[in-house]
């Protein structure tokens, strides 16, 4: 879809942090966006920004990813206000942070019901629509570089990621030929309010094995210091329609990251522009073949379009590695905040 003007969008994941940065540039390039939020004080925030300028046209609707109902109705008010949606970006996400086997039922039902339920909540209710219009359509669903090269400390996140992954993949060979296109959207951090999302949980999903993080002191550094503007971060989200990418890829820091197939027995799929080599090094030590798979034609089982999947196997150990020291620090820290709570019990 090169030409956005004129075309209806929907966001799904709340009015703040990237859901507001995607908003802003969809709306900024003439689409008419309709978004979802949950919190009011959010609302309050993304509306003042949107009053300033009337020539952009945006819709806010109350309504839970996890609410199958609401999602129906809010796909019947976006049709009467502004017409059938032509670009689904499914958003909505959560955060827990913590080693895994800290983690209750609830924890689990609760991040796997927003992060991977959204998504497929937000597809069974557009995707029949938008293929039977025969109209030009694109689905974005967000997913994260924990997608993509797993760490330790955020092991139900990561779960939920690698999910939306495969999904978009899947359905990507799906739309072959098709009138619907589809990307997954890969980024490292963003700014925005993924650590408040605990305190949205349904009475239902209350019971968790996580204590609450401590509050950041005057002074202390976060993550969030360093972290992409939104803004810049829903750009990246409009040139991966535009230019139609499987993956959309927006941290160049995390460059050395690799998409490994392991489908494929152990061979590795490079770039088809990278030089040819016979052989990698795997992190047992071991050799295995190094192939290219020319997957640029869209009569090949795996198709990407203009982007091909694997770079090299080998880097994925480095990045874990760099991130070892820490994640042996917060595990150290999760497993003292919950031995206090349970004292406190």
């Amino acid at each position: 879809m090169k030409d956005l003007k004129g075309k209806v969008a929907f966001v799904t994941g709340g009015s703040s942090g990237i859901v507001l940065g995607i908003v802003k540039v969809l709306a900024e390039e003439g689409m008419k966006v309709a978004f979802t939020y949950r919190r009011q004080d959010h609302l309050d925030q993304a509306m003042t920004y949107f009053r300033d300028k009337p020539r952009q046209s945006v819709h806010a609707i109350k309504v839970d990813v996890t609410d199958r109902p609401g999602l129906s109705a809010a796909k019947r008010e976006i049709e009467r206000v502004y017409g059938p949606v032509q670009v689904l970006i499914n958003n909505a996400g959560v955060g827990l942070h913590g080693p895994m086997e800290h983690a209750t039922f609830s924890d689990w039902d609760w991040i796997m019901s927003v992060n991977l339920g959204g998504v497929i909540n937000g597809l069974v209710t557009f995707i029949p629509g938008m293929v039977a219009s025969g109209q030009e359509a694109h689905i974005v669903n967000v997913a994260s570089m924990g997608g993509i090269a797993a760490l330790g400390s955020v092991g139900l996140y990561t779960t939920t990621k690698y999910a939306v992954v495969g999904l978009s993949e899947s359905l990507r060979t799906d739309m072959i030929g098709r009138n619907v296109s589809v990307s997954v959207y890969c980024p490292g951090t963003v700014k925005s309010n993924i650590g408040e999302g605990d305190a949205m949980r349904a009475e239902q999903f209350k019971d968790t094995g996580y204590a609450p993080p401590p509050p950041r002191q005057e002074g202390e550094t976060s993550f969030m210091d360093v972290a992409m503007d939104a803004v810049e971060a829903g750009g990246h989200v409009l040139r991966g329609i535009k230019n139609n990418q499987l993956f959309i890829i927006s941290h160049p820091e995390y460059r050395d990251v690799v998409f490994v197939d392991l489908s494929c027995d152990f061979r590795f799929v490079t770039r088809s522009t990278a030089p040819t080599r016979e052989k990698t090094t795997w992190t047992d030590g071991k050799e295995y073949p190094l192939v290219k798979l020319d997957t640029s034609s869209e009569s090949h089982p795996f198709y990407t379009g203009a982007q091909t999947r694997v770079v090299e196997a080998g880097r994925v150990e480095k990045f874990r590695q760099k991130f070892a020291t820490k994640t042996k620090e917060v595990n150290a820290a999760a497993a003292e905040a919950t031995a206090a709570k349970s004292k406190r019990r």
